[in-house]
């Protein structure tokens, strides 16, 4: 399982680095290629100053060896070895219009001292953080995400939405990170799901992110915007970069864990604002998103 989902990832990300580069047509990702001195290594892919993309990654990774002593307390076992692959990645549009889009897909696996594998699961999701409001924008992108989840069950939709407004949520500023998308984790075997099962629903959901994400880039792209309305995304993006450094457990793992800093931090938006108290004006475009950020929404 480990080698068939690696493989699907280094095909995903070769996929979504392509169809980043031609709908941006002026810059190409970078490649950094880099090794974990405890075993593993990854594979990062960077995106800047393009002609549609400000900032963003998409990254692989696929690391293995001593299960770390905070990964130990996390999951309530003594030393064990492991092995963990996933992409990540992490999109900061130009044109406040856009929105910003996050998404991973990962799996796991632990062994005991004989090397047989003793737990295992997968995990991911795709989310969306509008800095203006374009309601057919977010029901597009539940419904490619409603799409791929009816085709395994359809009680996976609700109960995977539900749980990305539950995680997604900047709890310190009692709003959401944005509006929503999937969210899962510990994917396990069960009765009625083997791991191929969860094998297949996840690459489902990896496969239809550019379905998901495309259409709105290319609808919104080209749309004028004002230095006012830029403002405004870089004070929303403050709100992006203290939920990941306060609240997402993944980064805080990965700092925790002598992670790789760069892949891990490549997430943060290069230019962002932080107001003293700031509030949109009543009945302005700005207090509209603010609204729809303060209880989750049922967009399909």
């Amino acid at each position: 399982m480990k080698d068939q989902f690696y493989q699907y990832i280094q095909t995903l990300q070769d996929q979504i680095c392509k169809g980043l580069e031609d709908i941006d047509g002026f810059t190409k990702f970078r490649e950094d290629i880099w090794e974990r001195p405890e075993g593993g290594g990854g594979r990062t892919r960077v995106i800047e100053n393009g002609a549609v993309f400000e900032k963003g990654g998409v990254n692989i990774s696929a690391v293995h060896g001593k299960l770390p002593e905070a990964m130990q307390k996390m999951f309530n076992v003594g030393e064990a070895d492991f092995f963990a692959c996933g992409l990540s990645l992490v999109i900061h549009p130009k044109n406040p219009m856009v929105p910003t889009v996050h998404a991973n897909w990962r799996y796991f696996e632990m062994y005991d001292d004989n090397g047989n594998v003793i737990n295992s699961w997968f995990g991911g999701g795709q989310d969306l953080t509008p800095y203006y409001l374009f309601e057919e924008d977010a029901i597009h992108f539940h419904q490619t995400c409603k799409t791929a989840c009816d085709k395994h069950n359809p009680d996976f939709y609700p109960k995977y939405k539900k749980q990305c407004d539950a995680y997604f949520w900047n709890a310190h500023r009692n709003e959401a990170r944005g509006v929503g998308g999937l969210f899962f984790d510990y994917l396990k075997e069960t009765e009625t799901m083997k791991m191929e099962d969860w094998f297949n629903f996840v690459t489902e959901v990896g496969n239809s992110f550019l379905e998901a994400y495309l259409p709105i880039v290319t609808k919104r792209k080209d749309l004028p915007y004002s230095a006012e309305q830029r403002t405004w995304q870089e004070i929303r993006r403050g709100r992006y970069v203290e939920f990941n450094l306060v609240h997402d457990k993944g980064t805080l793992f990965g700092l925790k864990t002598n992670g790789r800093i760069e892949s891990i931090l490549m997430s943060l938006p290069p230019h962002v604002q932080w107001h003293y108290d700031h509030h949109p004006v009543s009945g302005s475009e700005e207090k509209k998103i603010i609204k729809v950020l303060e209880k989750p929404i049922n967009w399909v």
